[in-house]
């Protein structure tokens, strides 16, 4: 007895497509499956440098941040170093004028430099003797009388005083002897003219006070008079070498 051929052949046929359509559908399975774990690898991979390189460039931004604050505090103690310095520096400048103003004073004082400037001459005379009068000492001038002359224009300010052209100095002595007085040793005979640097008008409203000493000397039958604004010049002591 034959076999059916027609069957036969269409069996074959279904098993041969069948198995062609399985065989796609596994390649397809198997290519999509490695193609997705492709993909999760790729993924991984890339978000992992990114988080590094992230990682990295946080760390140089810490440590940039860092050094900018050491540089910003170092340029701040060496700016504050400077302002030290300059305000030290001013500080010596003024210290050295100040020395420099107060050497030239006491030069002036001890009278060690020549000197130049305005000021007031007061001029001491003795008075009209009086022949009733008991003392005629009472009409001359006395070295108290100059004393106080010469101590009130140096509480006035005075810089430099001379008397009849002589300069006098801190260890300038003055003795009456009669009618004349001696200053450092030389004598000198009335009037006595005492010359004063310094401001014209100071001096001369201290000399005017109210009972001060121009009232004093003028009780004491001193004449006075005084004479504002002259250009008055001293010599340099002589001192001894």
């Amino acid at each position: 007895m034959k076999p059916p051929k027609r069957n036969s052949r269409k069996n074959i046929s279904k098993s041969i497509v069948f198995s062609l359509v399985f065989l796609v559908l596994g390649f397809i399975m198997a290519y999509s499956y490695s193609l997705s774990n492709a993909n999760k690898e790729t993924e991984g991979y890339t978000g992992g440098a990114f988080f590094e390189q992230e990682e990295r460039y946080r760390k140089e931004l810490i440590n940039q941040q860092e050094r900018n604050k050491a540089l910003r505090d170092e340029l701040q103690e060496k700016q504050s170093e400077v302002q030290e310095y300059e305000k030290s520096f001013a500080d010596g400048e003024n210290r050295y004028t100040e020395y420099a103003k107060e050497a030239e004073e006491l030069r002036r004082y001890l009278g060690v430099v020549p000197v130049q400037g305005s000021g007031l001459k007061v001029t001491l005379k003795d008075g009209d003797y009086n022949p009733n009068s008991v003392n005629p000492n009472d009409y001359i001038v006395h070295e108290s009388h100059v004393f106080q002359v010469i101590n009130e224009l140096y509480i006035s300010g005075a810089e430099a005083i001379s008397i009849n052209g002589q300069r006098i100095h801190a260890n300038s002595y003055i003795v009456c002897t009669g009618p004349v007085i001696t200053v450092d040793g030389v004598q000198y005979p009335a009037p006595f003219v005492i010359e004063a640097i310094g401001e014209p008008k100071v001096l001369s409203s201290s000399m005017k006070l109210s009972g001060g000493i121009m009232d004093q000397l003028v009780n004491d039958n001193i004449i006075v008079t005084l004479d504002e604004g002259l250009i008055i010049k001293m010599p340099a002591l002589l001192t001894e070498s």
